[in-house]
């Protein structure tokens, strides 16, 4: 890929974050709804990173149409103390930002599957080395806020626009290789210097800290 073309895609990507995290947020505060842009984008970033892990492991083992967002949770299970030891954590099928995301538009209950996701994602490491660093990563991300809407329907729209929009940005052409990794590291570096101060405990620390993710990460 030439430096211009990589350019522009970079110069595409800030503009549709700044696009979120601007016109997106409505009358929620810019400070509050950066919690929301970051941790929706690391739950993203996990999701797909985790997929991946996976997806190469049975596929270099033969199992050349393995696809774990297809699997159900009880499939799922047969691989999570392994998992958990190798990537720290551990998401179940339905809890992968992909199948919410396919499913949030006619999820009345959005918030709480949302919720659920996270609470089950940091559960995942409890007992193990990396419980310290995975515990409190989504404590900044409040489904349930009035922030968010009045209503649970406000909040849920306000929610689904933010799947949405965090979905639908091009961090590489799915296969998850490096640019790809770049492209999720660029995003957090440009939503971090927008609010120019740490996000506390959230998924930017996390990605930028952890050996868990990011360009560090696996």
């Amino acid at each position: 890929m030439s430096q211009r073309i990589k350019e522009a895609e970079r110069a595409e990507l800030h503009r549709i974050i700044w696009w979120i995290a601007n016109d997106l947020r409505g009358s929620v505060d810019g400070w509050d709804f950066k919690s929301y842009v970051l941790g929706i984008l690391f739950y993203r970033f996990i999701s797909e990173n985790l997929t991946a892990y996976l997806n190469e492991a049975e596929r270099s083992a033969g199992n050349h149409h393995f696809d774990y967002c297809d699997l159900s949770n009880s499939e799922a299970e047969f691989g999570r103390e392994e998992t958990v030891k190798e990537k720290g954590f551990y998401i179940l099928p339905q809890d992968l930002f992909a199948n919410v995301r396919t499913k949030a538009r006619h999820d009345a209950n959005l918030n709480e599957t949302l919720s659920r996701a996270f609470t089950n994602i940091e559960a995942s490491a409890v007992g193990t080395e990396s419980e310290d660093g995975i515990k409190g990563l989504f404590d900044d991300l409040d489904v349930n806020s009035s922030k968010l809407g009045p209503t649970v329907a406000k909040r849920n729209e306000k929610l689904v626009g933010l799947l949405e929009a965090i979905g639908d940005l091009n961090l590489g052409n799915g296969g998850f290789t490096e640019h790809t990794i770049d492209a999720f590291g660029d995003a957090y570096e440009y939503l971090m210097g927008m609010y120019a101060s740490s996000a506390g405990k959230s998924g930017g620390e996390y990605y930028t800290r952890s050996g868990h993710g990011g360009r560090r990460g696996r």
